[in-house]
């Protein structure tokens, strides 16, 4: 059964925007970022938020500029083609490799589970991962926590009344002073 991952850049107060709506402070260096070509390429499908999707936008013409370096391209060539399913309330059509959730968020990732394919499914965007965390649906947690402190703004972990526990898999420390940690939710 494919797994649930949700992944993002964390101050280490634990944010994922800073209370201004800004992420200037995420802006990662080769390394982080070629980890984060590597996490998306292990991916199946993507799941997003109305908010990321239209941030993510950039990436669907960005390697057409002919001046970009290999690693913009290389991010590029694999966002691009990677199966994305955007939930919103609000838009009526997506671009891309994209589409629109036809269901509930469960009834999405249930569907997505049982067919076949290699690849996790991936979460992004605070809001929707904070569902399916009250839903019990994400099987690892996966932040990049950043050397800074923001102070507020929306936060990566959500806000629900139950406890997990989680089981720590693999932590790495960048030269940036960036830590990745991945834990996986028991079952």
């Amino acid at each position: 059964m494919r797994s649930v991952t949700y992944s993002m850049n964390i101050s280490l107060d634990g944010f994922i925007v800073g209370p201004d709506g800004g992420v200037d402070w995420t802006t990662p260096d080769e390394e982080v970022f070629r980890f984060a070509t590597d996490e998306v390429r292990g991916a199946g499908v993507h799941l997003l938020g109305r908010r990321l999707y239209e941030s993510m936008l950039y990436w669907e013409t960005v390697d057409q500029n002919p001046s970009l370096g290999f690693s913009t391209r290389e991010f590029a060539a694999v966002w691009k083609p990677l199966p994305k399913v955007v939930f919103s309330t609000t838009l009526s059509s997506v671009q891309g490799n994209a589409r629109l959730a036809s269901g509930d968020l469960a009834q999405e990732i249930e569907r997505l589970r049982a067919q076949p394919g290699d690849g996790n499914i991936a979460i992004g965007g605070a809001i929707l991962a904070a569902e399916a965390a009250a839903l019990g649906l994400i099987d690892e947690y996966r932040p990049r926590v950043c050397p800074v402190l923001l102070g507020g703004g929306v936060p990566f972990f959500p806000q629900h009344e139950r406890r997990v526990d989680l089981e720590l898999v693999e932590t790495r420390t960048f030269s940036s002073k960036v830590i990745h940690l991945r834990y996986r939710v028991p079952r």
